[in-house]
């Protein structure tokens, strides 16, 4: 087999092990779906922002939120192939090791679609409007799919060094959470502590979500023009900062598989 059927081959297998537990799509939804109610029709109601405003705010937030949450979904397929020897069989085939980690990359990237189409139609639902074209929102959904897919390769590698999934699991909440909650996914940044708002002015989530929603049409009438780089184009900043990721990660993921059977 060539190295492109190779991967064909794999992300085919590891989409078909998705489907076939829906329980993955159904969890991956349901928590962003409970936060978006939450934060829009109970936190929102103290908001300086009217209700529709800030639900225009918030959901964007919420997609990039969910993408940090089911990158690790990367991690936790690789570990568990780990634990149960898939790894072994994959190291007895003709098969390159990128291709190994990229084909569970793609399938998450697959899941991710899926996921970021369910959490569009309830956010539809609940008020939320793209105010911009076709083309600028295309370009924001690519944006949002670009850093899962970074964040993947993230994934890949932390599931590559740990033990056990369950590691991976608790782990990265410690990690995604302060990510997600300092950042301009939820609030702006103008009345946090001056520490924490230079965190969140610098953190990749504050770009993307900002580039975003300036894709969406989704940036409030109200909202201040930043003085940091990122911010003041933030749709550059979420693709380098996206770029430099994979970079970085990819051919440690992929070391960290060749190693990995040393353990």
């Amino acid at each position: 087999m060539t190295s492109v059927n190779t991967l064909g081959a794999l992300t085919h297998r590891n989409i078909l092990k998705s489907l076939r537990n829906p329980d993955i799509v159904v969890f991956a939804t349901a928590a962003p779906v409970a936060f978006a109610l939450l934060f829009a029709f109970v936190f929102g109601s103290a908001m300086e922002m009217s209700g529709s405003a800030y639900r225009e705010y918030l959901l964007v937030g919420i997609l990039a939120q969910t993408m940090l949450m089911t990158s690790t979904n990367t991690g936790i397929g690789l570990a568990m192939d780990n634990k149960q020897g898939m790894m072994d069989r994959f190291r007895s085939l003709p098969v390159r090791p990128v291709a190994v980690v990229t084909a569970r990359a793609n399938s998450d990237l697959v899941m991710n679609l899926i996921v970021i189409v369910l959490l569009t139609l309830v956010g539809l639902a609940m008020g939320w409007r793209i105010r911009s074209g076709p083309l600028e929102a295309a370009a924001g959904f690519g944006l949002l799919l670009l850093f899962a897919y970074a964040l993947s390769w993230v994934s890949a590698w932390i599931g590559l060094k740990v033990r056990s999934p369950e590691v991976l699991s608790n782990v990265s909440m410690l990690i995604l959470l302060p990510l997600a909650f300092i950042s301009t996914a939820f609030v702006p940044t103008e009345g946090m502590p001056t520490p924490m708002r230079i965190a969140a002015e610098w953190n990749p989530v504050s770009a993307v979500v900002t580039g975003v929603r300036e894709l969406f049409g989704n940036v409030p009438d109200a909202a201040p023009i930043s003085d940091i780089l990122p911010l003041q184009y933030p749709v550059i900043a979420g693709i380098v900062w996206s770029l430099l990721l994979i970079l970085i990660f990819v051919p440690l993921a992929t070391r960290s598989y060749v190693n990995s059977h040393t353990r």
